[in-house]
């Protein structure tokens, strides 16, 4: 290689490390091309949220004409599994398969879950929409049971796929591969969003059957390329497991003993509950507000996954650069605050660009705030498998979101009950008000959350001042 060539090379070498952050996250043991197919089962998880928390409750609402209750009460049953997700990956640490899998029955059983529940919606729809002459009920209790099928498929799925990119990646690239998945989550939510938002620019009920019967049948595709060959079988760990495994309950303890640990979980809990409020307000919003067709609404949900990425690769340079997890997370609920005000002053002025830059502006705080607290809590512990600690985190922000969402939803209803009664006065009739209460209380949420930060931050100044400049936390312990 001549000397030109040669400086050349050195130069994209350069880039590629400075620029890309995961191109230095591949290893002997987990290549690149094997890493990013793992990754698949990301992205049809992230298929499942926009069609469960986007597509989906707008349609239910403004079409279908159902109630924002009952509806979120559909967008929360996929919750209910959440607390479970610690217990899921505490069994998946210590499974005996005779085949010697760990992980993989847990991600296909999870991936059949998935598929049923996205097989049986269409029909539920149908029934739901009220264009069949059967009972009624029988429409809302499919929706119920296929919303509650998607979410225990998505979180078995979720966690036991983590944890097998834990066990797959080197220990010093674990951090990087664990990140790389959750952007393919949002790199899901942002293409399969765009793509609904084209299929269904012409709405139609029969459209919206094959896209959910798509869906399903892509989901069983990508989820089967993601765990192919991809965990060793071992038929002698069944008989090298030890007989008696460590209780749930004792572990549990054990990683809750340890200093910040609940403090954290409270804060990820309050943060969540702070950006979900309105998730499935946000369409409907700019439906009945500021009257946005389905395809405008549908691509919010790739606005808000946009403004998400941008927060990882802001937080990614700042961890890089040895910033403080706690200060990105604040930074995050500031900038959510922000955010919520930009939709709220969006209706009264009929600014539908100012709406959409406060949907981005939510997704941007939102990545910063869960990426800080997710690097802050998930720091490695002695004792602590990962799989225990990926569903420690995951169960707080999903049970907090799932309670979120319902109770964002019952209080725009009461709000607008109290305005259809006349609570507020008659000169009082604008539907703006019943969704600006509950960003207004989400706003408030954030402000609690970033109290219950404060002690955290000063714990972390503590600790660094306690350790040599080398051992400062950065990209390379993201977010393990």
């Amino acid at each position: 290689m001549n000397p030109v060539s040669r400086k050349m090379m050195a130069q994209w070498a350069k880039i590629g490390t400075r620029y890309l952050p995961f191109a230095d996250a591949a290893s002997a043991e987990l290549s690149l091309g094997r890493m990013l197919r793992l990754s698949l089962f990301q992205a049809t998880v992230g298929m499942a949220m926009v069609l469960l928390n986007g597509t989906l409750n707008r349609i239910m609402i403004v079409e279908f004409g159902k109630s924002a209750s009952l509806v979120a009460l559909f967008v929360s049953l996929p919750l209910i599994f959440a607390p479970f997700r610690a217990l899921l990956g505490h069994k998946s640490d210590h499974y005996k398969s005779a085949l010697g899998w760990r992980r993989v029955p847990y991600l296909w059983m999870g991936t059949l879950v998935q598929f049923g529940g996205l097989a049986i919606m269409p029909f539920a729809l149908i029934l739901l929409s009220g264009d069949t002459h059967g009972p009624a009920w029988i429409g809302t209790a499919g929706a119920a049971f296929a919303f509650l099928l998607i979410g225990a498929g998505m979180h078995t799925v979720q966690t036991a796929g983590l944890a097998l990119a834990t066990d797959l990646a080197p220990e010093d690239k674990r951090p990087r591969v664990v990140c790389l998945l959750y952007v393919m989550l949002l790199v899901g939510m942002v293409v399969s969003s765009l793509l609904f938002g084209w299929l269904l620019t012409d709405f139609k009920e029969l459209k919206l059957i094959r896209v959910l019967q798509g869906s399903a049948v892509v989901t069983m595709l990508l989820n089967g390329i993601a765990l192919w060959k991809q965990e060793a079988r071992n038929p002698r760990r069944r008989e090298e497991a030890p007989e008696e495994t460590p209780s749930f309950l004792s572990t549990w303890r054990a990683y809750r003993s340890h200093a910040g640990v609940l403090r954290s979980l409270i804060a990820v809990g309050l943060g969540a509950s702070a950006f979900s409020m309105q998730d499935i307000l946000l369409e409907p919003y700019g439906a009945e507000v500021l009257n946005l067709p389905v395809s405008a609404t549908t691509t919010l949900t790739a606005m808000t996954a946009l403004g998400t990425l941008a927060a990882f690769a802001l937080a990614a340079r700042q961890l890089e650069r040895g910033g403080d997890p706690w200060r990105i997370a604040a930074a995050g609920g500031l900038a959510g605050v922000a955010a919520f005000a930009m939709v709220i002053l969006s209706g009264p002025f009929e600014l539908p660009w100012l709406f959409r830059l406060g949907a981005a502006g939510i997704g941007f705080g939102s990545g910063l705030f869960s990426l800080g607290t997710m690097t802050a809590a998930m720091q490695p512990r002695p004792g602590i498998d990962s799989g225990l600690a990926l569903g420690a985190w995951g169960a707080v922000q999903a049970t907090s979101a799932g309670v979120a969402v319902a109770l964002g939803a019952g209080l725009k209803d009461l709000v607008s009950q109290l305005i259809h009664l006349g609570f507020f006065g008659e000169a009082v009739q604008s539907v703006n008000l019943a969704y600006s209460v509950v960003y207004h209380v989400e706003i408030g949420l954030l402000f609690v959350a970033l109290i219950a930060i404060g002690p955290l931050v000063a714990r972390v100044r503590v600790d660094r001042m306690k350790k040599k400049p080398s051992e400062a936390f950065g990209l390379a312990e993201f977010p393990g």
